[in-house]
């Protein structure tokens, strides 16, 4: 009979390992595994008490008393008093007079609307743990920070946790399309089901709106910036109203996409000319139309004027005019609007690096104080890696967001195992020097150092209809670090790796310690194999899979890769110094310093800044060339190594996602390896130099590699 019982014990275990499909992500919420915490914990956590009768409180509880019984396997008890300990209360001070009652009112002052406080504290002579704010919606997030606690296996015996977001405006920029395609996506279809809207609520939406209530994202665009006018009709409206409806709980507001010809294609105008007084009333119109569905709509995101999108300078106004324009139809809602800084013309001869910043530093100060102008981490278009944005610092009037891109368009896509923290946070802590040493990018976008009231970071989404989500079973700590470091930007990617690994796959020593290193290096990894030593946007063209630093024919000439790396019989990379474009001149003298110099620019992005001769000498001792050829096959050989740590945490993972994650290195491999031949032969080409002979010679022509093609790449 025992041996039966072991036997079923095993089976459910193998069964449950096999059905890890991902969809949970971070709050699967399984039996704490360390014996001696579980104990205490189930000592310290009895009852929950949770105060308020609004649809948010309601939801805390019920995540609590869900994540405390899958978390402890004990029942958890609702209660209205404190009769024993290990209570567990969660209230606002308006809601519950044990709240009010605590002393806990010093505190509450410094959490603001969104903050929130757990502390241990004992009332009516029993031992509790408090989780409060000054609103249902920081009552929630806590809640989540609590159980988060007990996921990373945490002691919750002496609570004292104050914790305030930094950013304002925490949102997910959705690339979706009507027809539910995803530009840029690789994990499917859209998972807003447009068809089927208002009428039918999946459940995906409730449990999207869970997540990233999680982590703390306030905010969603819900349609790509490449917008369609079709989205502000009043069919569509109501489908927004719905998913506003399900996400408000949950503190997230619904954001849109605005096209700036909108009025000429619902409204029948002549024109969208921002400072026509017709087209003035009509945004006024529809603004006030979307504000009777939507009482909370956030606001407005716009790309006008880059890569064909109609814009105001359409009809010779600045990007001010037409940003206003939209900010003074949704200012007596309490709206926003936040523009995007990603410009650049074909007709404008100028560095692409340069353009954004060309447009904008002259309008510093001329925008609404409603509005917020939204600009990428760096200045040419999310590479795998950039030096930061010339616009941090250089418009201290005027509020900016960081754009993030937690989709992989240039890290390998859904294919690569690629955690992104490193490279926000490589951003985040970049020194500006706008107002002297200290003045990161991190203190441009929080507000601290131009006193900013309205303040925010958004990332392009990486979220589709696949079934775990994000494609790639690792693509999810990527959303999960956006959300992490929109709250506070001070955390580690050390720390963000620690909790993800803990909470999407198990608290054990031996596997997070080899997981948490495979994360920790992928992004430098990535970079060596595909674009090392500053290069940049030398993928294939249009669906930017694979290399393809040969194209040169396309009409536009900032499309095409050569544009970027410049590589000739003398050398290659882009001289921004001021001897070429003199794109330097846009950063801080002292920020610029680092960079200006090619015998002293550091190596990481040497390229970007400078056009190397074929044999100057690298720090390694070794020619450009060589330390080339070092960087490709090295990074193709750290991707092996990866593939081999993973392998041995085979016994620690569920089957299903460890073989997901296998097979998917097996792919980086490969493309490492094309991406190494690839590029190497055709820089060859320049260079006449022979690839060194300790390393295995390409086994395929450059020609062969010219040939491939792949007209069905997802995220066009």
């Amino acid at each position: 009979m025992k041996k039966i019982t072991l036997l079923l014990i095993y089976s459910l275990y193998v069964f449950a390992a096999k059905a890890e499909t991902g969809y949970d992500l971070w709050l699967r919420y399984k039996p704490v595994e360390n014996k001696i915490l579980l104990q205490s914990y189930r000592k310290s956590i009895t009852t929950i008490i949770t105060k308020g009768s609004s649809e948010t409180m309601k939801i805390a509880n019920d995540e609590l008393m869900n994540g405390l019984s899958g978390l402890l396997q004990i029942k958890i008890n609702n209660s209205t008093a404190v009769n024993r300990d290990g209570s567990v209360i969660a209230g606002t001070p308006g809601s519950s007079t044990l709240i009010s009652q605590a002393g806990i009112d010093g505190l509450l002052q410094k959490t603001g609307e969104e903050g929130y406080i757990i502390v241990t504290k004992i009332i009516n002579g029993k031992k509790c743990i408090l989780i409060s704010g000054n609103s249902d919606k920081a009552v929630l997030y806590g809640s989540f920070h609590f159980l988060r606690l007990l996921q990373t296996e945490q002691s919750v015996q002496h609570l004292n946790i104050l914790s305030v977001p930094r950013i304002q405006h925490r949102m997910l920029n959705h690339w979706d399309n009507l027809n539910r395609t995803v530009e840029r996506g690789y994990a499917g279809f859209s998972i807003w089901n447009w068809h089927t809207l208002p009428g039918y609520i999946d459940q995906r939406y409730i449990d999207y709106a869970r997540a990233n209530a999680s982590i703390g994202i306030n905010g969603t665009v819900l349609t790509n910036v490449n917008a369609d006018a079709t989205v502000l009709t009043k069919p569509y409206l109501e489908k927004v109203k719905a998913l506003a409806d399900v996400f408000r709980p949950y503190g997230i507001k619904v954001y849109l996409t605005a096209r700036f010809s909108a009025p000429m294609e619902l409204g029948r105008l002549k024109t969208a000319d921002p400072l026509n007084a017709e087209v003035q009333n009509w945004w006024k119109e529809k603004v006030k139309e979307i504000y009777s569905y939507i009482p909370d709509f956030g606001g407005f995101l716009v790309k006008a004027n880059s890569e064909g999108q109609p814009g105001p300078q359409d009809y010779h106004r600045t990007h001010a005019d037409g940003a206003n324009m939209l900010a003074d139809a949704v200012a007596p809602f309490k709206g926003i609007v936040i523009w995007r800084a990603f410009v650049y013309s074909n007709e404008n001869p100028v560095d692409r690096h340069k353009q954004a910043y060309d447009d904008f530093v002259p309008l510093d100060g001329k925008f609404r104080t409603n509005v917020m102008v939204q600009v990428k981490n760096g200045a040419i278009d999310f590479m795998p890696r950039e030096p930061f944005h010339p616009l941090f610092g250089a418009m201290p009037k005027t509020p900016l967001m960081m754009e993030f891109q937690v989709t992989q368009e240039y890290l390998g896509q859904g294919t690569n195992l690629v955690f992104l923290a490193p490279l926000f946070k490589e951003t985040l802590e970049s020194d500006t020097y706008y107002k002297g040493k200290g003045s990161t990018v991190a203190k441009v976008i929080d507000g601290s150092l131009d006193d900013h009231q309205l303040t925010g970071m958004a990332g392009v989404a990486n979220i589709g209809n696949d079934i775990n989500w994000c494609g790639h079973p690792f693509a999810q700590a990527n959303w999960y670090a956006l959300g992490r470091l929109a709250w506070d930007h001070d955390l580690s990617s050390r720390q963000i790796a620690d909790e993800w690994l803990r909470m999407s796959f198990t608290n054990n020593p031996a596997f997070l310690q080899s997981a948490a290193k495979i994360m920790l290096e992928s992004r430098d990894i990535v970079v060596q194999y595909s674009n090392p030593i500053g290069l940049h946007h030398i993928m294939s063209t249009g669906h930017h899979y694979g290399p393809a630093p040969w194209v040169s024919n396309l009409n536009r000439s900032e499309w095409n890769p050569v544009y970027y790396h410049k590589a000739d019989s003398i050398g290659i990379g882009f001289n921004r110094t001021g001897t070429g474009s003199n794109a330097l001149a846009q950063y801080k003298p002292e920020a610029r310093k680092q960079w200006e110099n090619m015998n002293t620019c550091e190596e990481k992005n040497l390229l970007w800044f400078h056009h190397v001769p074929w044999n100057f000498s690298m720090k390694s001792g070794r020619n450009l060339w060589d330390e080339l050829c070092y960087q490709y096959y090295t990074g193709a050989e750290r991707v092996k190594q990866m593939q081999t740590d993973w392998n041995a945490l085979k016994p620690l993972v569920d089957k299903q996602r460890f073989e997901q994650v296998r097979q998917l290195l097996d792919i980086q491999h490969q493309e490492a390896i094309w991406w190494r031949n690839a590029c190497l032969l055709y820089f060859q080409t320049f260079s006449k130099m022979p690839i060194p002979a300790q390393y295995e010679k390409p086994d395929k022509t450059l020609e062969y590699y010219k040939s491939l093609r792949f007209p069905f790449a997802p995220g066009n």
